[in-house]
Formats: C-alpha cells, sequence, structure tokens
C-alpha cells in the first residue's frame, strides 16, 4: 500500500493579532457566567424591595430582556450590566441596545397581556465587581430608544 506524502507548509496558521479560539471561548464563558452572578444579584435585590420577578433572561424574536419585575401594577423592564465598576456599567447601554429592548418589551407585551396595569419602565441595574448594586430607575423612555 502506498504511503501518502506529508502536505508541505503548515497544517494551521495562526493570525498575527488574534487571540487564539480557546482563549476567545474562555472569556465569553467567563462573561456569561458573570452576567448570571449578576442578574441573580440584581433579581435578588428587587425581590427584597418587594418586586416579583416574572422572568430572567426571557427572549423572544426581538432580543433579550434580562429581567422583568412587577410591583404594584408596575412593570420594569430591567437590563442588567456588570462591568469592573459602576462607572463603566453606567456607559455600557447604547442607543441600538436600548431599541432593542423597547422592541423585545413590546413582543414579550404582546405575549403576556394583564401586566403593567399601573405603566411600564425600563431600568438599568448596574453591578460592579464587588457586587456593588445600583438602580436607574426609569433610565429611558421607549420613545427615546
Amino acid at each position: 500500500m502506498p504511503r501518502r506524502s506529508k502536505p508541505k507548509g503548515p497544517q494551521h496558521r495562526a493570525m498575527p493579532n488574534q487571540t487564539p479560539p480557546t482563549d476567545r471561548l474562555l472569556r465569553r464563558r467567563r462573561a456569561y457566567v458573570a452576567g448570571q452572578d449578576a442578574e441573580a444579584l440584581a433579581a435578588a435585590a428587587l425581590s427584597a424591595e418587594g418586586w416579583s420577578i416574572l422572568a430572567q433572561r426571557c427572549r423572544n424574536e426581538a432580543g433579550e430582556i434580562d429581567l422583568i419585575a412587577e410591583r404594584e401594577g408596575l412593570l420594569a423592564f430591567v437590563e442588567v450590566k456588570a462591568r469592573p465598576s459602576l462607572a463603566e456599567a453606567a456607559f455600557a447601554l447604547g442607543p441600538r441596545q436600548r431599541a432593542r429592548l423597547v422592541t423585545a418589551a413590546e413582543a414579550w407585551l404582546a405575549e403576556h397581556p394583564g401586566h403593567g396595569a399601573a405603566g411600564m419602565r425600563f431600568d438599568v441595574m448596574l453591578v460592579a465587581a464587588d457586587g456593588t448594586i445600583r438602580r436607574i430607575a426609569d433610565a429611558f423612555r421607549a420613545d427615546d430608544a
């Protein structure tokens, strides 16, 4: 049986200044877990303030909403931002993401009528690496997005 010759040249050539896929996957996995932890802290803080958590990591065709909470008929769609510091987290929600949140909220409301009798709002909860939480209630309005 004839032997196959080895192909000439390198089989895999790393791109310069590019992180190997394994490092990228590890970073994404760490970010995912950190996001879950931040969302759990935010949900606990809201619950402690008397909010009922209706949904966590709610996905629909329009996007994902981190937390949906209701208290006394007021419905809050909450985006949780986890960053090393509160200052960094405060600037992590851009106009495109606000628009996606509004669209996802509208889709959720269409699927779950009867919530938000006293109104609805969009909150942002900032979670620093040390576990400090700050909530920006009514951070933006649907017409602003």
